[in-house]
């Protein structure tokens, strides 16, 4: 059977859009070991800025999560554990655990109120204040670094980095539906691939993933909508944004 010329282009521009998918899928699970190792590299940069070695020793041992309770105590303090978890969206019982382990280390004071013994209120020890300050001169570094990044981009780049933004934080991984792009079924070498029925020619692969984890595969419904040319903005980006080094 001879294989439509239309049907053939239309794969081959598929097949070209799927390779686009799966470089940008790869390059999200590099970009997740690189938010590990930021974790470091963010609480070395904070290290280096302490003169106190008490608060260089607390620095090693507190978590990205600790950081962020001592923050949070910081701006609202006084405050209760349930408004940490409401207004930083940090489960109650990691607040319990935390705070009660920011309390043991001298970093936060913890305290009833006078009217109501059964609620307790969370302040900043002088140890604690420190940890603060330097964790919002991070945040502030952080910003003016992206700030002076991103403005390397065009107009029409940021927005349609804004756009994958936020087409991400409104997906659902688990109940996404994309009625313009075709299903995948998962084949018997445990593959993604197009349906039969699907197939309008012969001769062409089923398969057109490979084999990827569970965490990756969630982000392919999403990256199935763009077109090709957003695809190479959405790499160009990534690249550089994530896997390009930069003299500070």
């Amino acid at each position: 059977m001879e294989i439509d010329r239309n049907s053939a282009s239309s794969w081959e521009r598929t097949s070209r859009k799927d390779q686009w998918i799966l470089e940008l899928k790869q390059k999200v699970s590099v970009l997740q070991k690189k938010f590990q190792a930021e974790d470091d590299e963010e609480r070395q940069w904070m290290i280096q800025r302490c003169n106190q070695p008490e608060l260089i020793e607390l620095l090693r041992e507190m978590t990205v999560t600790m950081l962020h309770v001592v923050d949070a105590v910081g701006r609202l303090e006084p405050v209760n554990g349930i408004t940490i978890s409401k207004q930083f969206g940090i489960p109650k019982g990691s607040v319990s655990k935390i705070t009660k382990r920011l309390v043991d280390k001298q970093i936060l004071h913890m305290e009833n109120l006078p009217d109501n013994k059964k609620e307790i209120i969370f302040t900043l020890t002088p140890a604690g204040r420190e940890i603060f300050k330097l964790h919002g001169a991070l945040h502030e570094q952080m910003d003016l670094g992206i700030s002076l990044f991103l403005r390397r981009y065009s107009e029409d780049e940021l927005r349609f980095l804004n756009r994958s933004m936020q087409d991400t934080i409104d997906a659902s991984w688990v109940n996404f539906e994309d009625s313009e792009e075709p299903s995948l079924i998962q084949g018997e070498a445990g593959e993604m691939c197009l349906p039969e029925d699907q197939l309008k020619t012969e001769g062409v692969p089923l398969s057109v993933f490979g084999s990827e984890t569970e965490e990756i595969e969630r982000i392919l419904s999403m990256l199935r909508r763009l077109d090709s040319p957003s695809l190479k903005r959405a790499e160009a980006i990534l690249t550089d944004v994530f896997f390009t080094e930069f003299d500070e």
